[in-house]
Protein backbone atom coordinates (compact mmCIF):
# COMPACT_ATOMS: atom_id res chain seq x y z
CA UNK A 1 0.00 0.00 0.00
CA UNK A 2 1.72 2.96 -0.88
CA UNK A 3 1.42 6.49 1.34
CA UNK A 4 -2.05 7.72 -0.03
CA UNK A 5 -3.68 4.78 0.27
CA UNK A 6 -2.63 4.23 3.17
CA UNK A 7 -3.93 8.17 4.55
CA UNK A 8 -6.89 7.72 2.58
CA UNK A 9 -7.65 4.53 4.78
CA UNK A 10 -6.83 6.22 8.23
CA UNK A 11 -8.29 9.08 7.31
CA UNK A 12 -11.71 7.60 6.07
CA UNK A 13 -11.50 9.35 2.96
CA UNK A 14 -13.72 8.02 0.08
CA UNK A 15 -15.10 9.75 -2.85
CA UNK A 16 -15.25 12.75 -4.31
CA UNK A 17 -12.36 13.32 -1.23
CA UNK A 18 -9.02 11.54 -1.93
CA UNK A 19 -5.06 11.85 -1.12
CA UNK A 20 -3.45 13.98 -3.64
CA UNK A 21 0.30 13.84 -2.07
CA UNK A 22 1.74 13.30 1.14
CA UNK A 23 4.71 15.15 1.76
CA UNK A 24 7.51 14.19 4.96
CA UNK A 25 9.87 16.65 6.28
CA UNK A 26 12.33 14.48 8.48
CA UNK A 27 14.17 18.39 9.37
CA UNK A 28 10.32 19.89 11.09
CA UNK A 29 9.19 16.19 11.96
CA UNK A 30 5.91 17.23 10.02
CA UNK A 31 3.89 15.32 7.44
CA UNK A 32 1.28 17.02 5.41
CA UNK A 33 -1.20 15.20 3.68
CA UNK A 34 -3.00 17.23 0.83
CA UNK A 35 -6.26 16.13 -0.09
CA UNK A 36 -8.27 16.84 -3.48
CA UNK A 37 -11.75 17.18 -4.43
CA UNK A 38 -13.28 15.80 -7.49
CA UNK A 39 -13.59 18.14 -9.87
CA UNK A 40 -17.01 16.95 -10.98
CA UNK A 41 -18.44 16.52 -7.85
CA UNK A 42 -22.06 18.58 -7.12
CA UNK A 43 -21.10 21.07 -4.67
CA UNK A 44 -24.32 21.28 -1.41
CA UNK A 45 -24.83 23.93 0.84
CA UNK A 46 -23.46 23.23 4.58
CA UNK A 47 -26.54 24.81 5.43
CA UNK A 48 -29.48 23.59 4.03
CA UNK A 49 -27.88 21.03 2.19
CA UNK A 50 -29.61 22.06 -1.43
CA UNK A 51 -27.10 21.97 -4.39
CA UNK A 52 -25.36 25.39 -5.35
CA UNK A 53 -23.45 26.92 -7.77
CA UNK A 54 -19.53 26.84 -7.27
CA UNK A 55 -18.09 30.31 -6.10
CA UNK A 56 -14.39 29.67 -5.49
CA UNK A 57 -12.05 27.56 -4.27
CA UNK A 58 -8.97 29.84 -3.94
CA UNK A 59 -8.55 29.49 0.41
CA UNK A 60 -5.83 27.15 1.22
CA UNK A 61 -7.22 25.48 5.01
CA UNK A 62 -5.05 23.75 6.82
CA UNK A 63 -6.26 21.13 9.77
CA UNK A 64 -3.98 19.59 12.66
CA UNK A 65 -4.80 15.89 12.87
CA UNK A 66 -3.43 13.51 14.86
CA UNK A 67 0.32 12.22 14.81
CA UNK A 68 1.69 9.88 12.80
CA UNK A 69 4.65 8.34 15.02
CA UNK A 70 6.56 11.08 16.66
CA UNK A 71 5.60 13.40 13.34
CA UNK A 72 2.84 16.48 13.53
CA UNK A 73 0.54 15.67 10.46
CA UNK A 74 -1.20 18.91 8.65
CA UNK A 75 -4.27 17.76 6.62
CA UNK A 76 -4.03 20.69 3.55
CA UNK A 77 -6.83 21.51 1.08
CA UNK A 78 -8.39 23.77 -1.34
CA UNK A 79 -12.13 23.96 0.14
CA UNK A 80 -14.84 25.45 -2.41
CA UNK A 81 -17.06 28.05 -1.30
CA UNK A 82 -20.81 27.70 -2.97
CA UNK A 83 -23.47 30.77 -3.82
CA UNK A 84 -26.25 29.16 -2.03
CA UNK A 85 -29.58 31.37 -3.26
CA UNK A 86 -30.82 30.91 0.38
CA UNK A 87 -27.60 31.38 2.87
CA UNK A 88 -25.51 33.31 0.54
CA UNK A 89 -21.73 32.24 -0.09
CA UNK A 90 -20.77 29.28 2.33
CA UNK A 91 -17.68 27.01 2.32
CA UNK A 92 -19.12 23.64 1.90
CA UNK A 93 -18.75 20.93 4.67
CA UNK A 94 -15.68 18.63 4.84
CA UNK A 95 -16.01 15.05 6.66
CA UNK A 96 -13.18 15.23 8.60
CA UNK A 97 -13.43 18.41 10.62
CA UNK A 98 -16.70 20.73 11.46
CA UNK A 99 -16.45 24.30 10.16
CA UNK A 100 -14.56 26.69 11.18
CA UNK A 101 -12.23 24.64 13.20
CA UNK A 102 -8.10 24.43 12.60
CA UNK A 103 -8.34 20.67 13.85
CA UNK A 104 -9.75 17.46 12.14
CA UNK A 105 -12.79 15.87 14.28
CA UNK A 106 -10.44 13.23 15.44
CA UNK A 107 -7.55 15.70 17.06
CA UNK A 108 -10.58 17.58 18.84
CA UNK A 109 -12.27 14.04 20.40
CA UNK A 110 -8.99 13.40 21.71
CA UNK A 111 -7.70 16.93 23.17
CA UNK A 112 -11.29 16.90 24.81
CA UNK A 113 -10.46 13.01 26.53
CA UNK A 114 -6.62 14.73 27.59
CA UNK A 115 -8.95 17.83 29.10
CA UNK A 116 -11.07 16.06 31.25
CA UNK A 117 -8.27 14.82 33.38
CA UNK A 118 -6.02 17.86 32.83
CA UNK A 119 -6.15 21.50 32.48
CA UNK A 120 -6.35 23.87 29.68
CA UNK A 121 -2.28 24.64 30.27
CA UNK A 122 -1.80 20.53 30.58
CA UNK A 123 -3.70 19.94 27.47
CA UNK A 124 -1.17 22.83 25.63
CA UNK A 125 1.79 21.33 27.12
CA UNK A 126 1.16 17.96 26.05
CA UNK A 127 -0.65 18.34 22.93
CA UNK A 128 1.93 21.00 21.35
CA UNK A 129 -0.72 23.43 21.25
CA UNK A 130 -0.44 27.48 22.47
CA UNK A 131 -2.87 28.32 25.39
CA UNK A 132 -5.80 29.90 23.08
CA UNK A 133 -5.72 26.85 20.86
CA UNK A 134 -6.81 24.70 23.88
CA UNK A 135 -9.03 27.14 25.37
CA UNK A 136 -11.15 27.06 22.42
CA UNK A 137 -11.13 23.40 21.86
CA UNK A 138 -12.40 23.66 25.30
CA UNK A 139 -15.15 25.98 24.52
CA UNK A 140 -16.32 24.81 20.71
CA UNK A 141 -16.68 21.37 23.17
CA UNK A 142 -18.61 23.28 25.81
CA UNK A 143 -21.02 24.89 22.79
CA UNK A 144 -21.25 21.69 20.59
CA UNK A 145 -22.44 19.90 23.97
CA UNK A 146 -24.99 23.02 25.30
CA UNK A 147 -26.49 23.05 21.40
CA UNK A 148 -27.46 18.89 21.99
CA UNK A 149 -28.64 19.21 25.12
CA UNK A 150 -31.25 22.30 24.69
CA UNK A 151 -34.21 19.85 23.86
CA UNK A 152 -34.24 18.61 27.10
CA UNK A 153 -35.97 20.59 29.64
CA UNK A 154 -35.70 21.15 33.13
CA UNK A 155 -37.67 20.42 35.75
CA UNK A 156 -35.85 20.49 39.15
CA UNK A 157 -33.63 23.39 39.30
CA UNK A 158 -30.97 23.48 42.55
CA UNK A 159 -29.21 27.45 42.75
CA UNK A 160 -26.10 27.95 44.96
CA UNK A 161 -23.03 30.37 44.74
CA UNK A 162 -19.29 29.50 44.87
CA UNK A 163 -16.84 31.08 45.34
CA UNK A 164 -14.68 32.69 42.28
CA UNK A 165 -12.13 34.76 43.96
CA UNK A 166 -11.07 36.31 47.08
CA UNK A 167 -12.97 39.40 48.39
CA UNK A 168 -16.15 37.64 48.27
CA UNK A 169 -16.10 37.32 44.66
CA UNK A 170 -18.83 34.98 43.47
CA UNK A 171 -20.62 32.85 39.98
CA UNK A 172 -23.60 31.60 41.04
CA UNK A 173 -24.25 27.57 39.34
CA UNK A 174 -27.43 26.73 38.61
CA UNK A 175 -27.70 22.58 38.64
CA UNK A 176 -30.25 20.08 37.21
CA UNK A 177 -31.25 18.05 39.91
CA UNK A 178 -33.11 15.48 37.52
CA UNK A 179 -29.65 14.47 36.04
CA UNK A 180 -27.28 15.84 38.31
CA UNK A 181 -24.91 18.34 36.74
CA UNK A 182 -24.49 21.78 36.70
CA UNK A 183 -27.07 23.70 33.12
CA UNK A 184 -25.91 27.34 33.85
CA UNK A 185 -22.88 29.46 35.56
CA UNK A 186 -23.73 33.07 35.76
CA UNK A 187 -21.55 36.03 37.36
CA UNK A 188 -21.85 37.17 40.85
CA UNK A 189 -24.96 36.08 43.08
CA UNK A 190 -27.67 39.06 42.26
CA UNK A 191 -31.21 39.05 41.26
CA UNK A 192 -30.11 39.87 37.77
CA UNK A 193 -27.85 36.91 37.88
CA UNK A 194 -30.31 34.61 38.45
CA UNK A 195 -32.94 36.73 36.58
CA UNK A 196 -30.54 36.30 33.59
CA UNK A 197 -30.54 32.58 34.00
CA UNK A 198 -34.50 32.30 33.87
CA UNK A 199 -34.42 34.36 30.91
CA UNK A 200 -32.54 31.62 28.75
CA UNK A 201 -35.30 29.10 29.35
CA UNK A 202 -38.93 29.70 26.75
CA UNK A 203 -41.77 30.90 28.65
CA UNK A 204 -43.84 28.11 27.16
CA UNK A 205 -41.03 25.91 29.81
CA UNK A 206 -40.99 27.52 32.63
CA UNK A 207 -44.29 26.05 33.58
CA UNK A 208 -42.46 22.76 33.43
CA UNK A 209 -40.45 23.32 36.03
CA UNK A 210 -41.80 21.93 39.69
CA UNK A 211 -39.28 23.28 42.21
CA UNK A 212 -36.29 25.95 42.67
CA UNK A 213 -33.83 24.08 45.61
CA UNK A 214 -32.15 27.46 47.13
CA UNK A 215 -31.04 28.50 50.37
CA UNK A 216 -32.71 32.01 52.25
CA UNK A 217 -30.63 34.45 49.58
CA UNK A 218 -33.49 36.76 49.11
CA UNK A 219 -31.75 37.93 45.55
CA UNK A 220 -32.35 34.41 44.56
CA UNK A 221 -35.64 34.40 45.95
CA UNK A 222 -36.78 37.50 44.72
CA UNK A 223 -35.65 36.59 40.71
CA UNK A 224 -37.51 33.06 41.05
CA UNK A 225 -40.90 34.80 42.82
CA UNK A 226 -40.67 36.92 39.35
CA UNK A 227 -39.32 34.77 36.69
CA UNK A 228 -41.68 31.54 37.33
CA UNK A 229 -45.69 31.34 37.18
CA UNK A 230 -46.13 30.74 40.73
CA UNK A 231 -42.83 30.89 41.59
CA UNK A 232 -42.85 31.43 44.88
CA UNK A 233 -45.14 28.20 45.66
CA UNK A 234 -42.10 26.49 43.53
CA UNK A 235 -39.17 27.81 45.92
CA UNK A 236 -37.84 25.00 48.02
CA UNK A 237 -35.42 26.17 50.54
CA UNK A 238 -32.39 23.83 50.98
CA UNK A 239 -32.51 21.65 54.43
CA UNK A 240 -28.36 21.87 54.97
CA UNK A 241 -28.84 25.73 54.98
CA UNK A 242 -31.52 25.84 57.13
CA UNK A 243 -29.89 23.35 59.77
CA UNK A 244 -26.92 25.98 59.13
CA UNK A 245 -28.82 28.82 61.23
CA UNK A 246 -29.28 27.14 63.67
CA UNK A 247 -25.71 25.44 63.82
CA UNK A 248 -24.47 29.11 63.74
CA UNK A 249 -26.80 29.63 66.73
CA UNK A 250 -25.72 27.34 68.59
CA UNK A 251 -21.93 28.40 68.19
CA UNK A 252 -22.73 31.60 69.25
CA UNK A 253 -24.54 30.44 72.24
CA UNK A 254 -21.51 28.13 73.03
CA UNK A 255 -18.98 31.05 72.65
CA UNK A 256 -20.45 33.69 74.67
CA UNK A 257 -21.41 30.92 77.39
CA UNK A 258 -17.47 29.68 77.17
CA UNK A 259 -16.38 33.35 77.70
CA UNK A 260 -18.06 33.97 80.51
CA UNK A 261 -16.99 30.22 82.35
CA UNK A 262 -13.26 30.86 81.44
CA UNK A 263 -14.17 34.34 83.41
CA UNK A 264 -14.53 32.15 86.23
CA UNK A 265 -12.05 29.59 85.98
CA UNK A 266 -14.49 27.25 84.14
CA UNK A 267 -12.69 25.40 81.29
CA UNK A 268 -15.65 22.80 80.49
CA UNK A 269 -16.59 24.05 77.19
CA UNK A 270 -13.05 24.23 75.99
CA UNK A 271 -12.67 21.82 72.58
CA UNK A 272 -16.37 21.05 72.70
CA UNK A 273 -17.13 23.18 69.46
CA UNK A 274 -17.70 20.58 67.09
CA UNK A 275 -19.17 18.29 69.82
CA UNK A 276 -22.87 20.46 69.29
CA UNK A 277 -22.35 20.58 65.07
CA UNK A 278 -21.92 17.13 64.55
CA UNK A 279 -24.72 15.17 63.36
CA UNK A 280 -26.82 11.99 64.48
CA UNK A 281 -24.56 10.00 61.62
CA UNK A 282 -21.50 11.23 63.11
CA UNK A 283 -22.09 11.57 66.88
CA UNK A 284 -20.46 8.49 69.00
CA UNK A 285 -21.15 7.18 71.94
CA UNK A 286 -18.90 8.61 73.69
CA UNK A 287 -20.17 12.01 72.14
CA UNK A 288 -23.09 11.59 73.21
CA UNK A 289 -22.33 11.17 76.83
CA UNK A 290 -20.09 14.61 76.86
CA UNK A 291 -23.32 16.32 75.73
CA UNK A 292 -25.81 14.93 78.34
CA UNK A 293 -23.55 15.53 80.71
CA UNK A 294 -23.30 19.20 80.17
CA UNK A 295 -26.87 19.47 79.46
CA UNK A 296 -27.68 18.19 82.94
CA UNK A 297 -25.18 20.82 84.70
CA UNK A 298 -28.01 23.43 82.83
CA UNK A 299 -25.43 25.06 80.42
CA UNK A 300 -26.91 27.52 77.79
CA UNK A 301 -25.43 25.63 74.81
CA UNK A 302 -27.31 22.30 76.08
CA UNK A 303 -30.72 24.38 75.58
CA UNK A 304 -29.37 25.77 72.45
CA UNK A 305 -28.50 22.12 71.39
CA UNK A 306 -31.81 20.90 72.30
CA UNK A 307 -33.75 23.37 70.85
CA UNK A 308 -31.31 23.34 67.38
CA UNK A 309 -31.48 18.82 67.22
CA UNK A 310 -35.74 19.62 67.61
CA UNK A 311 -36.32 21.36 64.45
CA UNK A 312 -35.01 18.04 62.63
CA UNK A 313 -38.00 16.22 63.49
CA UNK A 314 -39.98 19.01 61.13
CA UNK A 315 -38.65 17.00 57.80
CA UNK A 316 -40.25 13.61 58.68
CA UNK A 317 -43.78 14.87 58.51
CA UNK A 318 -45.91 14.45 55.43
CA UNK A 319 -48.38 16.31 55.81
CA UNK A 320 -47.53 20.64 55.68
CA UNK A 321 -50.34 21.02 58.02
CA UNK A 322 -48.71 18.90 60.77
CA UNK A 323 -45.75 20.25 59.97
CA UNK A 324 -46.76 23.72 60.16
CA UNK A 325 -48.63 22.85 63.90
CA UNK A 326 -44.93 21.56 64.99
CA UNK A 327 -43.02 24.47 63.84
CA UNK A 328 -44.71 26.82 65.82
CA UNK A 329 -44.78 24.56 69.33
CA UNK A 330 -41.34 24.25 68.47
CA UNK A 331 -41.50 28.23 67.88
CA UNK A 332 -42.68 29.11 70.34
CA UNK A 333 -40.00 27.21 72.73
CA UNK A 334 -37.00 28.79 70.61
CA UNK A 335 -38.27 32.17 70.94
CA UNK A 336 -39.19 31.72 75.26
CA UNK A 337 -35.44 30.52 75.50
CA UNK A 338 -34.47 33.84 76.64
CA UNK A 339 -31.04 32.81 73.61
CA UNK A 340 -30.86 35.93 71.88
CA UNK A 341 -28.98 33.56 68.81
CA UNK A 342 -31.38 30.93 68.69
CA UNK A 343 -34.76 33.76 68.97
CA UNK A 344 -33.24 35.55 65.69
CA UNK A 345 -32.79 31.85 63.87
CA UNK A 346 -36.15 31.08 64.53
CA UNK A 347 -37.68 34.31 63.35
CA UNK A 348 -35.38 33.80 60.54
CA UNK A 349 -36.79 30.32 59.82
CA UNK A 350 -40.86 31.67 60.64
CA UNK A 351 -40.14 34.43 57.94
CA UNK A 352 -39.40 31.75 55.11
CA UNK A 353 -41.44 28.92 56.62
CA UNK A 354 -43.44 28.81 53.53
CA UNK A 355 -40.23 27.35 51.32
CA UNK A 356 -39.16 25.09 53.85
CA UNK A 357 -42.37 23.15 54.62
CA UNK A 358 -42.53 23.08 50.59
CA UNK A 359 -39.65 20.27 50.83
CA UNK A 360 -42.57 18.05 51.92
CA UNK A 361 -44.27 18.49 48.57
CA UNK A 362 -41.06 18.58 46.66
CA UNK A 363 -38.23 16.22 48.74
CA UNK A 364 -35.21 18.11 47.04
CA UNK A 365 -32.13 19.13 48.93
CA UNK A 366 -28.97 21.03 47.47
CA UNK A 367 -26.62 17.89 48.42
CA UNK A 368 -25.83 17.96 44.82
CA UNK A 369 -24.96 21.21 44.51
CA UNK A 370 -22.92 21.08 47.44
CA UNK A 371 -20.65 18.14 46.37
CA UNK A 372 -20.40 19.95 42.52
CA UNK A 373 -19.58 22.64 44.95
CA UNK A 374 -16.32 20.69 46.06
CA UNK A 375 -15.49 19.55 42.86
CA UNK A 376 -15.66 22.78 41.01
CA UNK A 377 -12.94 24.31 43.96
CA UNK A 378 -10.61 21.07 42.91
CA UNK A 379 -10.98 22.92 39.48
CA UNK A 380 -10.28 25.84 40.79
CA UNK A 381 -7.31 24.54 42.88
CA UNK A 382 -5.70 22.41 39.69
CA UNK A 383 -5.93 25.13 37.57
CA UNK A 384 -4.28 27.35 40.61
CA UNK A 385 -6.82 29.72 39.77
CA UNK A 386 -8.95 31.86 36.28
CA UNK A 387 -8.01 34.70 34.54
CA UNK A 388 -11.72 35.64 34.32
CA UNK A 389 -15.10 34.35 35.07
CA UNK A 390 -15.84 33.48 31.62
CA UNK A 391 -13.07 30.90 32.03
CA UNK A 392 -14.05 29.84 35.13
CA UNK A 393 -17.57 29.17 33.75
CA UNK A 394 -16.50 27.54 31.03
CA UNK A 395 -14.78 24.83 32.92
CA UNK A 396 -17.33 24.12 35.12
CA UNK A 397 -19.58 23.24 32.34
CA UNK A 398 -16.94 21.15 30.73
CA UNK A 399 -16.33 18.96 34.03
CA UNK A 400 -19.95 19.16 35.93
CA UNK A 401 -22.36 19.59 32.33
CA UNK A 402 -22.16 15.86 31.51
CA UNK A 403 -22.24 17.52 28.09
CA UNK A 404 -21.89 15.55 24.49
CA UNK A 405 -19.01 17.25 23.73
CA UNK A 406 -17.25 14.90 21.11
CA UNK A 407 -17.70 16.68 17.45
CA UNK A 408 -19.08 14.69 14.39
Amino acid sequence: MDDRRLYETILGLSEPWSVASVEVSTESERIEVRLDLSPDVRLLCPVCGEAAPGYDRSVERRWRHLDTCQYQTILVARVPRVECAEHGVRQIAVPWAEEKSRFTALFEALAIRLLRETTVAGLASIMGLSWDEASGIQRRAVARGLARRAAKPLTVVGVDETSFAKRHEYVTVVADLERSCVTWVGDHRRRHTLTEFWATIPATERDRIEAAVMDMWEPYITATAAALPGGAEKIVFDRFHVMQQLHQAVDQVRRAEHRELRAQGDTRLTGTRYLWLKGVVRRTPGDRVAIDALRKAGLKVGRAWAIKEAIGTLWDYRSAAWARKYFHRWYYWATHSQLPPIIRAAKTLKRYLAGILAYLKHPYTNALTESLNAKIQLLKYRARGYRNRANFALAILFHCGKLDMDPR
